[in-house]
């Protein structure tokens, strides 16, 4: 895919991920329009990318010694702790600022995301929902280069487990509701969509959580339930899936509000405050959740 020239940032205004393509045509109609660093969606490519960084930055911790001074000293301490080689035998560029990228095939049979020091200092990852920028460019004035031109190696079992994103414990919902101060319909809704986020299946987590979001929201909005405390609720369930298949505090944080939002024009009140033999059943929430529902994919 094209990159700005110069910079390191994509071209394509938005979905670059699915749109960088290896058809030629594509290709070579993008590079006719006007000049553009290459870009490499590393997770279509089916690529792990392990950028070794060098050059100013932050100071290196306090275990390094006077031996460490960038990624790849880093990298073969690593090596040495896990009594494996340096994995230097596979496709590598010298970045522009003299750090290096190397390229690891992924692994089929899971997905790995983006990392910024999870490996160690100075070392950042690029797989699904990453892109590196590719030989030939310029950036800085200085042009990525080639320097180990071989087939991407397998990434050593050892990397995998170090980048293999971690599944936090699950809290159970009852956890959110610690200092709820609400009556027993409130506290049985806040624990149902607690236990509704709690369990969303990867792909369908944010609209989950938004939906949860909103249904609360409307008893915020009717005075039956503090926000701060819905907010809280929501934010300890989404907890289980913050760094699990690159879902990130921010757009949880995202789906919160924005069904806080939904939920606030449509204020509700309980069931047995006005009177209705319903309690959580489908049936008491229905006008609510088919609101949510009929602008879900409007505002996520």
């Amino acid at each position: 895919m094209p990159m700005h020239v110069r910079r390191k940032v994509p071209s394509l205004r938005s979905n670059w991920e699915n749109v960088a393509t290896r058809d030629p045509d594509a290709i070579w109609t993008w590079w006719q329009t006007a000049p553009f660093n290459v870009g490499i969606a590393t997770g279509r490519s089916g690529l792990v990318v392990i950028d070794l960084d060098t050059g100013p930055g932050e100071p290196p911790p306090d275990w390094a010694g006077e031996d460490v001074s960038d990624g790849r000293d880093v990298l073969e301490v690593l090596a040495e702790r896990a009594g494996q080689p340096v994995p230097l035998d596979t496709f590598t560029v010298a970045t522009a600022r003299g750090g290096r990228h190397l390229y690891f095939a992924a692994p089929q049979d899971e997905k790995l995301y983006n990392t910024t020091g999870k490996l160690g200092w100075r070392i950042d990852t690029r797989a699904h929902g990453g892109c590196v920028v590719g030989p030939g460019s310029v950036v800085y004035g200085r042009r990525y280069r080639i320097t180990r031109d071989r087939p991407p190696a397998q990434l050593p079992t050892w990397l995998l487990e170090k980048l293999r994103p971690q599944i936090p414990a699950v809290r159970p919902a009852t956890h959110a509701l610690e200092g709820l101060r609400a009556d027993a319909y409130v506290r049985s809704a806040v624990r149902g969509e607690c236990e509704r986020v709690v369990r969303a299946a990867e792909g369908t987590r944010n609209n989950t959580l938004f939906a949860a979001a909103a249904r609360l929201g409307g008893l915020v909005a009717g005075g039956a339930l503090p926000e701060a405390q819905a907010r809280h609720a929501l934010q300890e369930a989404s907890q289980r899936h913050v760094g699990v298949g690159g879902f990130t505090v921010e757009e949880a944080m995202k789906a919160i509000e924005s069904g806080l939002r939904r939920g606030a024009k449509t204020p509700r009140l309980p069931a047995a405050r006005t009177g209705s033999a319903s309690t959580t059943s489908s049936r008491g929430l229905a006008p609510s959740v088919r609101n949510v529902q009929a602008g879900l994919h409007r505002s996520t």
